[in-house]
């Protein structure tokens, strides 16, 4: 990206924004300051103020066990950067199509931004629902199969710290547990590795979700089947869905897991004149 443009509106500091964002990759998630400094070619300091602004903004946040800054899934705003970032629909994409020709049901990929979870990828068939879901929707996390796939995957004091954050989502679910039957909820969730919610969010809404894994095995992602619960019951949703569900989970984290390991060509950024 050109730091000086062609003509006289042309924002600098703008520019310099979009390159921080930009220098994060699926080779590199997780970025120190010195890292970014290094890939953008900006001083330290610039890079710093850089940072910390689009953190404040909810684009960046601290990588947990202080490993630098990561991108947040509020960087759907601004376009499809962050899911290109992770590769996440491109290796996703044939297998979501194939479990919901399986299911004959919409299935959706979403990462977690604080108490919600924030949908990044899907495959959707046209069907009357209670709330519409499209890239960049937000829920409460607590409330939704995927959601609760994600709180699982933290540490429990981790997922009360973050569930003790408002909601941006601007939606009152149903289902509102005390701490108890939240914690034991998701105690079951990380036992079992599966998530189901039955309208806890909205009436009329069922489904049923699965972690997606790197290749490390952490969990970066979960991946649902959503029907309608008038027309679904448990026990299909369980016995017939959620075996295909696992297979294709078990598919993308696998494909996932080879593409992190393609050599990635790095380019030296030019030293500032």
């Amino acid at each position: 990206m050109p730091r000086e443009g062609t003509g006289p509106d042309f924002i600098e500091a703008l520019a310099r924004g979009l390159e921080v964002i930009t220098a994060f990759a699926p080779h590199r998630p997780a970025m120190s300051l010195s890292e970014v400094a290094a890939a953008t070619g900006l001083a330290r300091p610039t890079a710093r103020r850089i940072l910390l602004t689009l953190q404040e903004l909810g684009y960046v946040r601290a990588a947990s066990g202080g490993g630098g800054f990561v991108l947040t899934p509020r960087v759907l705003e601004l376009g499809v950067a962050y899911v290109r970032s992770m590769g996440l629909w491109d290796v996703a994409r044939p297998h979501m199509e194939e479990l919901s020709g399986r299911t004959g049901e919409s299935c959706s990929i979403a990462q977690l931004d604080g108490p919600d979870i924030v949908y990044v990828a899907r495959v959707a068939v046209p069907k009357i629902v209670t709330l519409a879901v499209q890239i960049g929707t937000r829920f409460p996390a607590l409330q939704t199969s995927l959601g609760k796939v994600l709180l699982a995957a933290l540490a429990p004091e981790e997922a009360g710290a973050v569930l003790a954050e408002p909601s941006r989502s601007g939606l009152e679910p149903r289902w509102r547990p005390a701490p108890e039957e939240r914690d034991a909820e998701l105690r079951q969730v990380r036992a079992r590795g599966w998530a189901l919610t039955d309208e806890q969010l909205a009436r009329g809404i069922r489904s049923v979700a699965v972690p997606l894994r790197d290749g490390t095995g952490r969990v970066v992602a979960a991946l649902n089947v959503n029907t309608h619960a008038a027309e679904t019951s448990v026990e299909h949703l369980l016995d017939h869905h959620l075996p295909l569900l696992l297979q294709a989970a078990g598919e993308i984290s696998a494909d996932f897991a080879r593409l992190e390991t393609v050599p990635h060509v790095t380019h030296a950024a030019q030293p500032r004149g």
